[in-house]
Protein backbone atom coordinates (compact mmCIF):
# COMPACT_ATOMS: atom_id res chain seq x y z
CA UNK A 1 0.00 0.00 0.00
CA UNK A 2 1.21 3.14 -1.27
CA UNK A 3 -0.03 6.35 0.92
CA UNK A 4 1.47 10.30 0.93
CA UNK A 5 1.66 11.16 4.18
CA UNK A 6 0.75 15.38 5.05
CA UNK A 7 3.79 17.07 6.65
CA UNK A 8 4.01 21.00 6.85
CA UNK A 9 1.77 23.05 4.80
CA UNK A 10 2.65 22.16 1.40
CA UNK A 11 5.16 19.04 2.23
CA UNK A 12 4.47 15.50 2.19
CA UNK A 13 6.14 12.17 2.85
CA UNK A 14 5.78 8.94 1.39
CA UNK A 15 5.27 5.70 3.08
CA UNK A 16 5.02 1.76 1.43
CA UNK A 17 3.06 -0.33 3.77
CA UNK A 18 2.94 -3.90 2.97
CA UNK A 19 -0.53 -5.07 2.28
CA UNK A 20 -0.55 -7.31 4.69
CA UNK A 21 0.65 -5.01 7.83
CA UNK A 22 -1.80 -2.65 6.67
CA UNK A 23 -5.03 -2.21 8.94
CA UNK A 24 -6.75 1.29 6.90
CA UNK A 25 -6.77 5.09 6.86
CA UNK A 26 -9.12 6.62 8.90
CA UNK A 27 -10.02 11.18 8.46
CA UNK A 28 -12.72 12.22 10.18
CA UNK A 29 -16.43 11.37 8.54
CA UNK A 30 -17.72 12.44 5.17
CA UNK A 31 -20.22 14.29 5.41
CA UNK A 32 -22.64 16.48 2.57
CA UNK A 33 -21.27 19.77 2.15
CA UNK A 34 -23.73 22.33 0.54
CA UNK A 35 -22.57 26.32 -0.32
CA UNK A 36 -21.03 28.16 2.82
CA UNK A 37 -22.32 31.23 2.64
CA UNK A 38 -25.76 30.09 2.24
CA UNK A 39 -25.22 27.48 5.10
CA UNK A 40 -23.69 30.67 7.09
CA UNK A 41 -26.74 33.06 6.20
CA UNK A 42 -28.95 29.99 7.21
CA UNK A 43 -27.69 29.88 11.28
CA UNK A 44 -27.65 34.04 11.38
CA UNK A 45 -31.25 34.09 10.12
CA UNK A 46 -32.79 31.14 12.27
CA UNK A 47 -30.25 31.64 15.58
CA UNK A 48 -30.26 28.67 18.44
CA UNK A 49 -32.27 30.46 21.14
CA UNK A 50 -32.04 34.73 21.58
CA UNK A 51 -32.24 37.44 18.58
CA UNK A 52 -31.04 37.81 15.48
CA UNK A 53 -27.55 39.25 15.31
CA UNK A 54 -29.16 42.24 13.77
CA UNK A 55 -31.45 42.72 16.35
CA UNK A 56 -28.86 41.64 19.18
CA UNK A 57 -26.40 44.52 17.43
CA UNK A 58 -29.13 46.97 17.71
CA UNK A 59 -27.62 50.17 20.48
CA UNK A 60 -24.64 48.33 21.33
CA UNK A 61 -21.83 51.09 21.40
CA UNK A 62 -19.15 49.23 22.00
CA UNK A 63 -18.98 45.63 19.84
CA UNK A 64 -16.16 43.21 20.53
CA UNK A 65 -15.65 39.67 18.23
CA UNK A 66 -13.64 37.28 19.78
CA UNK A 67 -12.03 35.30 17.18
CA UNK A 68 -9.81 32.49 17.09
CA UNK A 69 -6.06 32.75 16.71
CA UNK A 70 -4.06 31.08 13.97
CA UNK A 71 -3.85 27.45 15.34
CA UNK A 72 -7.14 26.41 15.07
CA UNK A 73 -8.75 26.08 11.39
CA UNK A 74 -11.49 28.17 12.26
CA UNK A 75 -12.80 30.25 8.83
CA UNK A 76 -13.13 33.82 10.48
CA UNK A 77 -12.54 35.45 7.08
CA UNK A 78 -15.75 33.40 5.47
CA UNK A 79 -17.62 34.09 8.41
CA UNK A 80 -16.64 38.30 8.08
CA UNK A 81 -17.51 38.12 4.50
CA UNK A 82 -21.08 36.85 5.41
CA UNK A 83 -20.98 39.65 7.90
CA UNK A 84 -20.27 42.13 5.77
CA UNK A 85 -23.43 41.76 4.15
CA UNK A 86 -25.00 42.68 7.44
CA UNK A 87 -23.26 45.34 9.53
CA UNK A 88 -20.07 47.73 9.30
CA UNK A 89 -17.33 45.50 10.07
CA UNK A 90 -15.33 48.83 11.21
CA UNK A 91 -17.55 50.11 13.87
CA UNK A 92 -16.80 46.90 16.17
CA UNK A 93 -13.37 45.77 17.76
CA UNK A 94 -11.68 41.87 17.38
CA UNK A 95 -9.71 40.08 20.25
CA UNK A 96 -7.86 37.17 19.44
CA UNK A 97 -8.63 34.30 21.79
CA UNK A 98 -4.61 33.33 21.86
CA UNK A 99 -5.54 32.08 25.48
CA UNK A 100 -1.66 31.25 26.49
CA UNK A 101 -0.34 30.83 23.02
CA UNK A 102 1.45 33.88 21.18
CA UNK A 103 0.53 36.40 19.36
CA UNK A 104 -0.41 35.16 15.77
CA UNK A 105 2.41 36.18 12.47
CA UNK A 106 1.18 38.32 10.11
CA UNK A 107 0.61 34.99 7.62
CA UNK A 108 -1.68 33.56 10.46
CA UNK A 109 -3.56 37.22 10.57
CA UNK A 110 -4.19 36.95 6.99
CA UNK A 111 -5.75 33.59 7.48
CA UNK A 112 -8.05 34.69 10.40
CA UNK A 113 -9.52 37.84 8.37
CA UNK A 114 -8.11 37.47 4.93
CA UNK A 115 -9.48 40.01 2.61
CA UNK A 116 -10.65 41.97 5.79
CA UNK A 117 -7.77 42.68 7.80
CA UNK A 118 -5.97 45.12 6.21
CA UNK A 119 -9.15 47.46 6.75
CA UNK A 120 -9.73 46.17 9.92
CA UNK A 121 -6.00 46.31 11.14
CA UNK A 122 -6.08 49.09 13.92
CA UNK A 123 -9.15 47.45 15.40
CA UNK A 124 -7.16 44.07 15.88
CA UNK A 125 -5.73 43.42 19.47
CA UNK A 126 -4.11 39.91 20.49
CA UNK A 127 -4.99 39.13 23.54
CA UNK A 128 -1.97 38.67 26.16
CA UNK A 129 -2.91 36.24 29.13
CA UNK A 130 0.65 37.55 31.14
CA UNK A 131 0.50 41.03 30.04
CA UNK A 132 -3.11 42.29 29.86
CA UNK A 133 -5.03 43.97 32.06
CA UNK A 134 -7.47 41.36 32.85
CA UNK A 135 -10.58 42.31 35.34
CA UNK A 136 -11.52 39.41 38.54
CA UNK A 137 -15.02 39.30 37.89
CA UNK A 138 -15.32 36.07 40.68
CA UNK A 139 -14.81 32.23 41.14
CA UNK A 140 -16.13 29.06 39.82
CA UNK A 141 -17.48 26.08 42.31
CA UNK A 142 -13.69 24.66 41.70
CA UNK A 143 -12.37 28.20 42.93
CA UNK A 144 -10.91 29.09 40.01
CA UNK A 145 -10.46 32.71 39.46
CA UNK A 146 -12.32 34.39 36.42
CA UNK A 147 -10.06 37.28 35.19
CA UNK A 148 -11.08 38.25 31.78
CA UNK A 149 -9.72 40.67 29.28
CA UNK A 150 -10.94 43.87 30.19
CA UNK A 151 -11.73 44.44 26.17
CA UNK A 152 -14.05 41.69 26.61
CA UNK A 153 -15.71 42.63 30.08
CA UNK A 154 -16.36 46.25 29.30
CA UNK A 155 -17.97 45.55 25.63
CA UNK A 156 -21.87 46.05 26.04
CA UNK A 157 -22.24 43.56 23.17
CA UNK A 158 -19.62 40.38 22.52
CA UNK A 159 -19.65 38.12 19.12
CA UNK A 160 -17.92 34.93 19.57
CA UNK A 161 -16.91 33.10 15.72
CA UNK A 162 -15.45 29.68 16.81
CA UNK A 163 -15.28 26.41 15.58
CA UNK A 164 -16.14 22.90 17.34
CA UNK A 165 -14.10 19.80 17.44
CA UNK A 166 -12.68 17.38 19.79
CA UNK A 167 -10.57 18.62 22.31
CA UNK A 168 -8.45 16.14 24.13
CA UNK A 169 -8.97 17.36 27.72
CA UNK A 170 -12.32 19.58 27.78
CA UNK A 171 -14.04 17.27 25.75
CA UNK A 172 -14.89 19.89 22.68
CA UNK A 173 -13.42 23.22 21.54
CA UNK A 174 -16.00 25.93 20.65
CA UNK A 175 -18.45 27.53 22.90
CA UNK A 176 -17.47 28.40 26.49
CA UNK A 177 -13.52 28.13 25.33
CA UNK A 178 -13.25 31.29 23.73
CA UNK A 179 -13.68 33.47 27.18
CA UNK A 180 -11.38 30.44 29.11
CA UNK A 181 -8.57 30.29 28.16
CA UNK A 182 -9.25 32.24 25.01
CA UNK A 183 -9.15 35.39 26.52
CA UNK A 184 -8.96 34.77 29.79
CA UNK A 185 -5.29 35.62 32.39
CA UNK A 186 -2.61 33.34 32.50
CA UNK A 187 -3.38 32.71 36.07
CA UNK A 188 -6.78 31.60 35.59
CA UNK A 189 -5.64 29.72 32.64
CA UNK A 190 -3.08 27.67 35.10
CA UNK A 191 -6.07 26.79 37.40
CA UNK A 192 -8.33 25.73 34.65
CA UNK A 193 -5.68 23.57 33.38
CA UNK A 194 -4.68 21.65 36.13
CA UNK A 195 -8.46 19.80 36.20
CA UNK A 196 -7.01 18.20 32.97
CA UNK A 197 -4.65 16.06 34.53
CA UNK A 198 -7.92 14.22 35.66
CA UNK A 199 -8.77 10.89 33.70
CA UNK A 200 -11.98 12.19 33.81
CA UNK A 201 -10.89 14.90 31.23
CA UNK A 202 -11.07 13.34 28.07
CA UNK A 203 -12.14 13.89 23.77
CA UNK A 204 -15.42 13.83 23.47
CA UNK A 205 -16.87 13.71 26.63
CA UNK A 206 -18.76 16.66 28.56
CA UNK A 207 -20.55 14.82 31.57
CA UNK A 208 -18.12 14.51 34.72
CA UNK A 209 -15.45 15.84 32.72
CA UNK A 210 -14.07 18.63 35.37
CA UNK A 211 -12.28 21.03 32.84
CA UNK A 212 -15.73 21.73 30.75
CA UNK A 213 -17.90 21.82 34.23
CA UNK A 214 -15.17 24.92 35.25
CA UNK A 215 -15.46 26.35 32.18
CA UNK A 216 -19.29 26.38 32.25
CA UNK A 217 -19.18 27.33 36.17
CA UNK A 218 -16.47 30.04 35.22
CA UNK A 219 -19.20 31.35 32.54
CA UNK A 220 -21.57 32.20 35.37
CA UNK A 221 -19.80 35.14 36.20
CA UNK A 222 -20.37 36.60 32.97
CA UNK A 223 -24.01 35.79 33.14
CA UNK A 224 -25.37 39.08 32.29
CA UNK A 225 -22.97 39.85 29.22
CA UNK A 226 -24.81 39.75 26.20
CA UNK A 227 -23.03 37.34 23.80
CA UNK A 228 -24.11 36.37 20.20
CA UNK A 229 -22.27 33.18 19.53
CA UNK A 230 -21.28 31.78 15.45
CA UNK A 231 -19.90 28.07 15.65
CA UNK A 232 -18.80 26.07 12.84
CA UNK A 233 -17.75 22.39 12.64
CA UNK A 234 -16.19 22.06 9.69
CA UNK A 235 -16.13 18.44 7.38
CA UNK A 236 -12.20 16.80 7.12
CA UNK A 237 -11.62 18.93 4.12
CA UNK A 238 -11.91 22.01 6.52
CA UNK A 239 -15.02 23.49 4.53
CA UNK A 240 -17.83 24.53 6.79
CA UNK A 241 -20.33 21.25 7.34
CA UNK A 242 -23.03 23.12 10.01
CA UNK A 243 -22.96 26.23 11.66
CA UNK A 244 -25.02 27.27 14.41
CA UNK A 245 -25.25 31.07 15.99
CA UNK A 246 -27.39 32.94 19.01
CA UNK A 247 -27.11 31.95 22.52
CA UNK A 248 -23.94 30.50 23.35
CA UNK A 249 -25.06 27.42 25.35
CA UNK A 250 -27.89 26.44 23.04
CA UNK A 251 -25.89 26.64 20.02
CA UNK A 252 -22.97 24.92 21.34
CA UNK A 253 -24.68 22.07 22.33
CA UNK A 254 -26.10 22.07 18.45
CA UNK A 255 -22.65 22.14 17.11
CA UNK A 256 -21.53 19.33 19.34
CA UNK A 257 -24.31 17.04 17.80
CA UNK A 258 -22.80 17.87 14.05
CA UNK A 259 -18.87 17.67 15.33
CA UNK A 260 -19.93 13.76 16.79
CA UNK A 261 -21.01 13.42 13.28
CA UNK A 262 -18.03 14.22 11.87
CA UNK A 263 -15.06 13.57 14.18
CA UNK A 264 -16.37 10.46 15.86
CA UNK A 265 -15.21 7.33 13.65
CA UNK A 266 -15.92 4.02 14.44
CA UNK A 267 -12.81 1.37 13.60
CA UNK A 268 -13.43 -2.56 14.26
CA UNK A 269 -11.40 -2.97 16.13
CA UNK A 270 -7.51 -1.24 17.94
CA UNK A 271 -4.24 -1.94 15.58
CA UNK A 272 -0.79 -3.09 16.73
CA UNK A 273 0.46 0.21 15.12
CA UNK A 274 -1.26 3.80 14.83
CA UNK A 275 0.10 6.57 12.73
CA UNK A 276 -1.40 9.73 13.74
CA UNK A 277 -0.82 12.92 11.63
CA UNK A 278 -0.80 16.32 12.97
CA UNK A 279 -1.69 17.88 10.00
CA UNK A 280 -1.41 21.96 9.01
CA UNK A 281 -1.94 24.27 11.01
CA UNK A 282 -2.10 21.90 14.32
CA UNK A 283 1.60 20.93 13.21
CA UNK A 284 2.57 24.67 14.79
CA UNK A 285 4.80 22.86 17.59
CA UNK A 286 4.71 19.78 19.45
CA UNK A 287 3.02 21.44 22.16
CA UNK A 288 -0.25 21.60 20.11
CA UNK A 289 0.95 19.04 17.99
CA UNK A 290 0.19 16.22 21.27
CA UNK A 291 -3.50 16.46 20.37
CA UNK A 292 -2.71 13.84 17.46
CA UNK A 293 -0.77 11.43 20.58
CA UNK A 294 -3.87 11.76 22.45
CA UNK A 295 -6.58 11.01 20.22
CA UNK A 296 -4.98 8.21 18.41
CA UNK A 297 -4.63 6.03 21.41
CA UNK A 298 -7.73 5.52 21.41
CA UNK A 299 -6.67 2.83 18.24
CA UNK A 300 -3.94 1.60 19.98
CA UNK A 301 -3.61 -1.47 21.58
CA UNK A 302 -1.69 -1.90 24.85
CA UNK A 303 2.28 -2.24 24.39
CA UNK A 304 1.60 -0.53 21.12
CA UNK A 305 3.95 1.58 19.15
CA UNK A 306 1.94 4.92 18.14
CA UNK A 307 3.58 7.78 15.85
CA UNK A 308 3.10 10.91 15.47
CA UNK A 309 3.97 13.03 12.42
CA UNK A 310 3.86 16.71 12.54
CA UNK A 311 6.24 18.90 11.59
CA UNK A 312 6.59 20.86 14.86
CA UNK A 313 7.31 24.31 12.60
CA UNK A 314 8.16 26.93 15.30
CA UNK A 315 9.77 24.19 17.66
CA UNK A 316 8.72 22.47 21.31
CA UNK A 317 6.39 25.55 22.23
CA UNK A 318 5.60 25.97 26.07
CA UNK A 319 9.00 23.70 26.88
CA UNK A 320 7.35 23.21 31.06
CA UNK A 321 5.86 19.57 29.58
CA UNK A 322 8.94 18.92 27.83
CA UNK A 323 11.20 19.52 30.93
CA UNK A 324 8.67 17.52 33.06
CA UNK A 325 8.98 14.54 30.91
CA UNK A 326 12.29 14.45 30.37
CA UNK A 327 12.92 13.92 34.29
CA UNK A 328 12.73 10.49 34.04
CA UNK A 329 12.54 7.07 31.80
CA UNK A 330 10.10 6.12 34.21
CA UNK A 331 6.64 7.46 32.93
CA UNK A 332 5.39 6.06 36.06
CA UNK A 333 7.52 8.55 38.18
CA UNK A 334 6.71 11.30 35.85
CA UNK A 335 3.30 10.88 36.86
CA UNK A 336 4.22 10.95 40.92
CA UNK A 337 6.47 13.99 40.10
CA UNK A 338 3.61 16.10 38.33
CA UNK A 339 0.99 15.37 40.66
CA UNK A 340 3.09 16.71 43.66
CA UNK A 341 3.42 20.52 42.18
CA UNK A 342 1.38 22.29 38.99
CA UNK A 343 2.16 24.60 36.44
CA UNK A 344 0.76 25.36 33.25
CA UNK A 345 2.09 22.92 30.92
CA UNK A 346 2.24 19.69 33.20
CA UNK A 347 -1.09 18.74 31.97
CA UNK A 348 0.15 18.19 28.22
CA UNK A 349 3.32 16.04 30.08
CA UNK A 350 0.38 14.29 31.98
CA UNK A 351 -1.32 13.06 29.04
CA UNK A 352 1.84 12.09 27.05
CA UNK A 353 3.36 10.20 30.26
CA UNK A 354 -0.30 8.16 30.83
CA UNK A 355 0.14 7.06 27.58
CA UNK A 356 4.00 6.12 27.92
CA UNK A 357 2.86 3.81 30.85
CA UNK A 358 1.42 1.00 28.52
CA UNK A 359 2.18 2.14 24.78
CA UNK A 360 5.24 3.22 22.89
CA UNK A 361 5.76 6.53 21.73
CA UNK A 362 7.20 7.45 18.58
CA UNK A 363 7.17 10.65 16.78
CA UNK A 364 8.43 12.01 13.14
CA UNK A 365 9.38 15.62 13.07
CA UNK A 366 12.05 18.06 12.19
CA UNK A 367 12.77 18.30 16.54
CA UNK A 368 16.36 18.07 17.90
CA UNK A 369 16.66 14.12 18.05
CA UNK A 370 18.69 13.74 21.61
CA UNK A 371 15.47 16.17 22.73
CA UNK A 372 13.32 14.26 22.16
CA UNK A 373 14.85 11.38 22.93
CA UNK A 374 15.00 12.68 27.21
CA UNK A 375 11.48 13.04 27.17
CA UNK A 376 11.30 8.89 26.09
CA UNK A 377 9.83 9.77 22.49
CA UNK A 378 11.56 7.94 19.73
CA UNK A 379 12.91 10.34 16.83
CA UNK A 380 12.20 9.85 13.62
CA UNK A 381 12.62 12.32 10.67
CA UNK A 382 11.00 10.00 7.83
CA UNK A 383 7.79 8.17 8.43
CA UNK A 384 8.92 5.06 5.83
CA UNK A 385 12.21 5.12 8.29
CA UNK A 386 9.64 4.45 11.41
CA UNK A 387 7.35 2.30 10.25
CA UNK A 388 10.36 -0.27 9.13
CA UNK A 389 12.01 -0.18 12.51
CA UNK A 390 8.15 -1.27 13.90
CA UNK A 391 8.01 -4.10 11.66
CA UNK A 392 11.69 -5.01 12.33
CA UNK A 393 10.26 -5.27 15.90
CA UNK A 394 6.78 -7.15 14.90
CA UNK A 395 6.58 -8.59 11.64
CA UNK A 396 3.01 -9.44 11.53
CA UNK A 397 1.87 -6.06 12.84
CA UNK A 398 -1.43 -4.18 12.16
CA UNK A 399 -0.98 -0.99 10.65
CA UNK A 400 -3.62 2.62 10.91
CA UNK A 401 -3.02 5.71 9.70
CA UNK A 402 -5.39 8.90 11.41
CA UNK A 403 -4.62 11.29 8.68
CA UNK A 404 -6.25 14.12 10.71
CA UNK A 405 -5.25 12.70 13.89
CA UNK A 406 -5.38 16.34 15.82
CA UNK A 407 -9.15 15.71 15.72
CA UNK A 408 -10.59 12.54 14.73
CA UNK A 409 -11.26 10.09 17.70
CA UNK A 410 -11.55 6.92 16.92
CA UNK A 411 -13.82 4.25 18.60
CA UNK A 412 -13.68 0.48 18.53
CA UNK A 413 -17.64 -0.54 17.50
Amino acid sequence: MKLTIPYGKDEAQDLVIPDENFAGVIYPNDVTVGNESDEIRRALDNPAGGPTLEEFLKGGKDVVFIVNDGTRPTPTRKVLDALDERMDLSSARYLIATGSHRAPTDEEYDFIFGKHYQPLKDKIYSHDSKNDNCINLGKSKNGTEMEVNEMAVNADRLVIITSVEPHYFAGYTGGRKSFLPGVASYKTIEQNHKLAMKREAQALVLDGNPVHEDMMDALEVVKGKQIFAIQIVLDRHQNIYKVEAGDLHKSFAAAVAHANEVFSVKIKEKADIVVSVAPYPMDVDLYQSQKALDNGKWALKDEGIIIMVSKCREGVGHPTFLQQLSLSSDPKEVLENLAKEYKLGYHKAAKMAEIAVWANMWAVTELDHELLKKANIRPFYKIQDAIDTALSLKNDAKILISMDGSITVPRVE
